[in-house]
């Protein structure tokens, strides 16, 4: 087991992004997960990312608040508690259209399929 406490989080930035903390919960250290990395964003009202896409699948959690992803023109707003997986090549944007801090969760795969 390889345990890593929210003190010990490191922060790191996204492109593309605006408007938000990043803090990498697990992932790229000795020890951690070997398929995937797990990401707290912590958006604020007016936050987001986008309009892009990337080459692998991603996960996202909202644990608080909403976020609302827009692919294709249509837009879906998750709350506390929903998820989505964004597809290989699929472009999306997403927008923290509230008054309050939107915080979520983000599952990715390494590139090339392994820990670096």
């Amino acid at each position: 087991m390889h345990v890593k406490r929210f003190a010990d989080a490191t922060q790191y930035e996204a492109p593309n992004h605006w408007g938000v903390t990043g803090l990498r919960l697990q992932g790229f250290e000795e020890g951690g997960p070997e398929n995937q990395w797990v990401g707290f964003s912590q958006f604020l009202p007016g936050g987001g990312a986008g309009p892009d896409a990337t080459p692998f699948e991603k996960v996202y959690v909202v644990i608080e608040g909403e976020m609302t992803v827009t692919i294709d023109g249509t837009d879906t707003v998750l709350s506390a508690m929903d998820s989505c997986t964004i597809p290989p090549g699929e472009v999306r944007k997403i927008e923290n259209r509230s008054n309050h801090v939107c915080k979520m969760l983000v599952v990715i795969p390494y590139p090339e399929g392994g820990r670096p």
